[in-house]
């Protein structure tokens, strides 16, 4: 591994008092289930990102760390535990994302609707970012999540569109797009999100591509990370992005008119979530805009 992937190993009072509310509640989070490396440091600050739906996705998709299965039945009390929790813990900010449930006819789009209304009832002053799936391209589902009026829609695109089907066997490049072009257009009030990640065999052209794609979308908030293999049974690591090419994918990002753009080694969706939405609402993104970087 390359120097800059050496971070502290997790254990302060503010990551400790976490895990002991988040197993009180009976709530997963992303940052667990997906070994995420950034976990200490989010912890510590307070900010975490919750997993609903449970912890079992119905997809296998190549590079990703969460358990792959069939899912039981709903946990009907889950939403209001969350609502309670994010109001107990007194945060400003949360994000919420889940597992794929392709055994559900919504998605589990009806579950992050309610997560959603739930939170701005109990915690008026917490702003929630969802990150949703692709929901099988069922504009219904998405319909419903947008009419919760979360503050910010997230959908990761992942990878280009040449090694998207090697790590995402079960999802589509272009459905993918056309939910983000669609959130944007049933809310335009709504900033829209999308992440990838790189060392997955990707060129530097396919990665720019993408980016522009995403900004054709509508997209006005980007995180660029570089990917870490979970396991050997998990997708390989094709080559390490130096911190000097994120830097350079950040800077001609925000040339495309990314009203905010987070890249780096470390980076992941959730990364700095808050700082991505005051950027988005301080520097609105306009249809044009959008529209000219087609």
């Amino acid at each position: 591994m390359p120097e800059w992937f050496k971070v502290p190993a997790p254990g302060s009072e503010g990551y400790l008092d976490l895990t002991r509310r988040f197993r009180d509640a009976k709530l997963h989070t992303v940052c667990e289930e997906a070994a995420c490396p950034n976990i200490g440091d989010c912890w510590d600050r307070r900010t975490a990102t919750f997993m609903v739906l449970g912890d079992t996705c119905t997809r296998a998709c190549s590079y990703c760390n969460v358990k792959t299965g069939w899912p039981g039945s709903l946990d009907v009390g889950e939403p209001m535990r969350l609502a309670q929790t994010v109001q107990q813990m007194g945060l400003r900010y949360t994000v919420v994302t889940s597992v794929d449930r392709d055994d559900l006819p919504d998605g589990g789009a009806g579950v992050f609707a309610q997560c959603v209304r739930l939170i701005h009832r109990f915690a008026p002053g917490c702003k929630v970012e969802v990150l949703i799936g692709d929901f099988a391209g069922n504009r219904d589902a998405l319909r419903l999540v947008m009419d919760a009026g979360p503050e910010v829609l997230n959908h990761n695109i992942e990878a280009p569109r040449r090694v998207f089907k090697k790590v995402r066997a079960k999802g589509g490049y272009d459905v993918s797009l056309e939910l983000l072009r669609r959130a944007r257009d049933l809310r335009p009030d709504i900033p829209t999100k999308s992440g990838m990640m790189v060392g997955l065999g990707e060129t530097t052209d396919e990665v720019i591509a993408t980016m522009q794609d995403l900004r054709g979308s509508g997209v006005g908030l980007l995180t660029v990370g570089q990917y870490l293999r979970p396991s050997v049974k998990h997708h390989p690591v094709i080559r390490f992005w130096q911190p000097s090419e994120f830097a350079w994918l950040k800077d001609e990002g925000l040339k495309m008119g990314f009203s905010h753009v987070a890249s780096g080694p470390l980076v992941r969706s959730s990364y700095h979530a808050d700082e991505q939405h005051v950027a988005a609402t301080s520097m609105a993104v306009s249809p044009a805009v959008a529209g000219a970087a087609r």
